[in-house]
């Protein structure tokens, strides 16, 4: 609900002191003074090594004649490459997610019965969400902002465990798969009662079936009538997986590692997740890509002209149109240069869903954009490692198609990476490390302390 007008208003003294903190920066030059990889990234970009893992490996260069060169991205999980993970399920049942979710929790691909005892004790843990929860959590002040109340919501959940801080792994792996299997109620339930309380529409609840797979339970309570075709819970599915997993070292999953070694209890470390996966630089993404699109699909008559979406293109980069940032939103990636395979691999499915929904000519347009981006981004930007499409280029597209709001494409991102926060988390534990803290150095000069009577 709207915020108390007066608890949030900026008063002119807030104001004032506002502007003394923003008098506060640190110089850029400073950081190659004291060779301090800021955001942990070197120069060029790539990550400074702070752990290691068994979970998940991204390839995106290799090592010729002593000199790193860009190559085109591969993503594994636990060692196998997810386009083969993804290419092993186009015939089976839309349940690739679990065994995905199942590879990443316990290292090897489960045979059969084991996933099918899987799929049995997630829809099993998904019926077991508290008493009540629905009406005394998420119903009470729910916001427009999706993300903000399931963090709300996995922090409540703490109240209701009866062994909320034991760290054994049996407990931990019993807290991840609840909160696995819940998040998708987390997130259709909190659009519920946004739309009832927010935006007055009727309250439509539908309870998940035991039978239906991940990707398939969140259409089913989606939609009223419940109903979705064999190619929608396909494609939501094959987005489940690619979103699922993406190394130690992304930010909301980092933020997993540094809140576990703390010793909290999974609740803090998943909110803490939340709360980072819901900035616009990481989780949020796609929605940027999906407004910049409505802007160009606006501006430019003709879609199949290439110099006029060319021409609007490059006053996005000039800060000239859009959001007046000078990014072109859904192209390049902190890691991947020639190509992000989860884009590649995602790709395939949307042509497929575009034609489906007689898009066809929306997905061409796309395509489009994605080419002379990439052209335009490399010439002006002097990239010459390369720059390609991540896979935010495409979700928000997909997701419009099969009809979702935007406010619950972030919170799809976070239904998906409760996979890989629980891996990286059993992992953090059963490493028994020390407590994550990097150093920063100082750069503020000293100064003497003025007793008040002589301060000005």
């Amino acid at each position: 609900m709207a915020a108390n007008n007066s608890y949030s208003k900026i008063t002119p003294d807030i104001e004032r002191l506002a502007n003394k903190c923003s008098e506060n920066t640190i110089a850029t030059d400073l950081y190659t003074e004291y060779d301090v990889k800021r955001g942990l990234r070197d120069l060029n970009g790539k990550g400074v090594l702070a752990g290691l893992t068994r979970i998940s490996e991204i390839i995106s260069s290799k090592t010729v004649d002593g000199k790193t060169v860009p190559v085109d991205g591969e993503l594994y999980y636990r060692g196998i490459n997810v386009r083969d993970l993804i290419a092993g399920e186009k015939k089976s049942m839309h349940c690739g997610f679990e065994e995905a979710t199942y590879l990443l929790l316990f290292g090897s691909l489960p045979n059969r019965t084991e996933l099918a005892d899987f799929r049995e004790l997630l829809a099993d843990s998904r019926s077991r969400m508290p008493k009540n929860f629905f009406r005394d959590v998420i119903m009470q002040k729910p916001t427009s902002d999706l993300m903000n109340n399931m963090a709300r919501g996995v922090l409540n959940l703490y109240a209701y465990d009866t062994q909320p801080m034991d760290l054994s792994i049996s407990n931990v792996l019993r807290q991840s798969l609840e909160l696995i299997s819940i998040f998708p109620l987390l997130a259709v339930h909190s659009l519920s009662a946004m739309d009832y309380y927010l935006n007055k529409k009727s309250l439509v609840i539908h309870r998940p079936s035991p039978k239906l797979s991940t990707a398939e339970n969140i259409l089913y309570m989606l939609r009223p009538d419940n109903k979705y075709t064999p190619l929608e819970a396909k494609i939501l599915d094959v987005a489940l997986i690619l979103h699922a997993e993406h190394g130690g070292g992304n930010n909301s999953t980092f933020t997993t590692h540094v809140v576990t070694s703390s010793g909290t209890d999974t609740y803090s470390a998943i909110a803490a997740a939340l709360c980072s996966l819901k900035g616009p630089k990481h989780g949020g993404a796609n929605i940027q890509v999906i407004n910049m699109f409505k802007e160009l699909e606006k501006n430019i008559s003709d879609w199949s002209d290439d110099e006029e979406i060319r021409q609007y293109l490059n006053k996005i980069l000039h800060k000239e149109a859009f959001d007046r940032t000078g990014v072109i939103y859904g192209m390049g990636h902190a890691v991947y240069s020639i190509s992000d395979p989860r884009a590649l691999i995602f790709k395939e499915y949307v042509k497929q869903l575009s034609a489906e929904k007689n898009r066809a000519d929306e997905f061409a347009f796309y395509e489009k954009v994605e080419r002379l981006s990439a052209e335009l981004i490399t010439e002006q930007r002097k990239i010459f490692k390369g720059v390609s499409a991540n896979i935010d280029f495409y979700s928000g597209f997909v997701y419009s198609m099969l009809g979702l709001p935007t406010e619950l494409y972030t919170p799809l991102f976070a239904i998906a990476r409760i996979s890989g926060w629980s891996a990286h988390r059993i992992e953090e534990i059963n490493g028994n490390g020390k407590i994550i803290r990097p150093a920063y150095k100082s750069v503020q000069e000293r100064q003497s302390y003025i007793p008040m009577s002589d301060r000005n």
